[in-house]
């Protein structure tokens, strides 16, 4: 069943990088006359044809039916990846809010159900060449991230056989980038230690080389607009979103103008760990054991299926995500409430 013109969307998670994207998208489109944002704390912004409802589902789960009734479509995104140290916290929005989430689904008699999975879903893969959605998503057990996003998968593989008649469809980005996100991402991954000088070309005096550092990345908004194309047609089933070209060293390299410089893994790790014992690091050594495993993704479904073509690059997405680090870029959102790199 695709979203038919004049329709209402429920979007969990809609202040954060990807939701505020979608909420826009959604906002601005023709087929979509509401659009209920549900976050745990309501922002100023306020696009067309939205309305904002606070909820949170790792604990507000009794609500969520009740908010989803009536609805064509929920698109659930709430995701957290921060307190890291903290598994416990993360778990119980990340697994058993998107639990309570496709509930609530079920029980409102919502008949489309997209789900923000991700490149981190997949078990380790090649690098020399992209996979496509048929891969293995068991993704890499020691790092909190991948282990959620790859248990809401086994989640969703169940609710989609108990619920034959709800349009699923699972989004795989790769890791994503807009100007306005900069500061959360700096804050989530960075912290308070990353140097917003650092952002800056010509200041890196050389990129590290690492065996395995070869990954994708992809602009928010297309992520939205891929959402939207979805949930505008009969589409069902995952899909594949990432941007040319893969970014490694070399391409690096040349953003930041600095000379690449090969490096051992296991010494990039130790830094790594020795960073996050004394706390100067956000995130912990396993999401670099993931990052160096997961495989290149193919997006021909995503193009075939849906006539989803990227409007950024893999680059142009990140050299505006750098250029909001440097300006401590930001939105009227919570979560990407805008800070002053130093």
């Amino acid at each position: 069943m695709s979203v038919e013109r004049g329709k209402r969307i429920v979007v969990t998670g809609a202040t954060g990088n990807v939701g505020t994207s979608v909420v826009r998208a959604l906002s601005e489109s023709g087929e979509v006359s509401s659009v209920v944002g549900l976050a745990r704390r309501v922002p100023a912004w306020s696009p067309d044809k939205t309305e904002w409802v606070r909820v949170d589902v790792s604990s507000d789960e009794g609500r969520l039916a009740e908010i989803f009734s009536g609805a064509d479509a929920v698109v659930h995104l709430a995701w957290r990846m921060q307190p890291t140290r903290d598994q416990v916290a993360t778990w119980r929005t990340n697994v058993l809010g998107s639990v309570s989430v496709f509930q609530a689904v079920t029980e409102a008699n919502v008949p489309v159900l997209v789900y923000a999975s991700s490149v981190g879903a997949y078990a380790p893969g090649p690098k020399d060449r992209a996979v496509d959605e048929t891969w293995p998503t068991h993704g890499w057990p020691t790092a909190a991230y991948c282990r959620e996003k790859a248990y809401v998968e086994r989640v969703l593989d169940g609710f989609e056989q108990s619920n034959p008649g709800v349009r699923v469809i699972r989004m795989r980005p790769a890791f994503m980038f807009k100007r306005e996100a900069a500061s959360e991402q700096r804050r989530i991954f960075g912290g308070h230690y990353l140097p917003g000088p650092l952002a800056r070309p010509h200041l890196l005096p050389f990129v590290p080389d690492v065996p395995g550092l070869r990954f994708q990345a992809l602009h928010t908004d297309d992520a939205a607009r891929a959402i939207r194309i979805a949930l505008t047609s009969e589409a069902r089933g995952a899909f594949n979103l990432a941007a040319e070209p893969p970014l490694d060293a070399e391409v690096l390299g040349e953003l930041f103008h600095a000379r690449a410089v090969r490096l051992p893994a296991t010494a990039a790790r130790s830094g790594l760990s020795a960073a996050w014992a004394l706390r100067l690091a956000a995130v912990p050594p396993q999401l670099f054991d993931a990052v160096v495993r997961i495989p290149l993704m193919d997006c021909t479904r995503a193009r075939v299926e849906l006539g989803w073509v990227p409007e950024h690059t893999a680059t142009e997405a990140l050299k505006e995500m750098l250029r909001g680090v440097r300006e401590g870029s930001g939105m009227d959102t919570p979560p990407l409430v805008g800070h002053k790199a130093s």
